[in-house]
């Protein structure tokens, strides 16, 4: 489902009709503002694990962030604004049980055929190892 590009919150998280490529479109006007906005969503990423994937795709071009690449950015945030109730709720548990989940897209990148892969393991909260 598509959202508005100008406001409004987004029903879904990407588009996942078009991958984002490193070289297509005109560089950002400010690639400061998306090195911090994209620095921003990492960190929200420890509660907010449901947009770790999507804000792992737009962190790869801070180098040289181009248009299409801040259009993602802002259906994040979009995204985040329509579901700002949505989160972990870290709090006390007496929980012993590890768990682990995995996911992987294998020669998904589209400028280097190399493949997206990631983990979490869960003891009381996530643990990065």
């Amino acid at each position: 489902m598509a959202c508005s590009w100008i406001n409004g919150p987004c029903r879904t998280l990407v588009d996942t009709a078009a991958k984002l490529e490193a070289n297509i479109g005109q560089p950002v006007e400010d690639p400061t503002l998306y090195r911090s906005l994209a620095g921003a969503l990492h960190y929200l990423t420890f509660t907010r694990p449901d947009i770790a994937y999507a804000v792992q795709q737009i962190c790869l071009y801070m180098h040289d962030p181009r248009e299409p690449h801040f259009g993602a950015l802002k259906r994040i945030l979009r995204y985040v604004k329509g579901t700002i109730s949505q989160g972990l709720h870290i709090t006390p548990s007496k929980t012993t049980t590890l768990t682990a989940y995995t996911d992987a897209d294998w020669g998904g990148c589209q400028n280097t055929r190399r493949s997206t892969s990631g983990y979490c393991v869960y003891l009381l909260l996530c643990v990065p190892w």
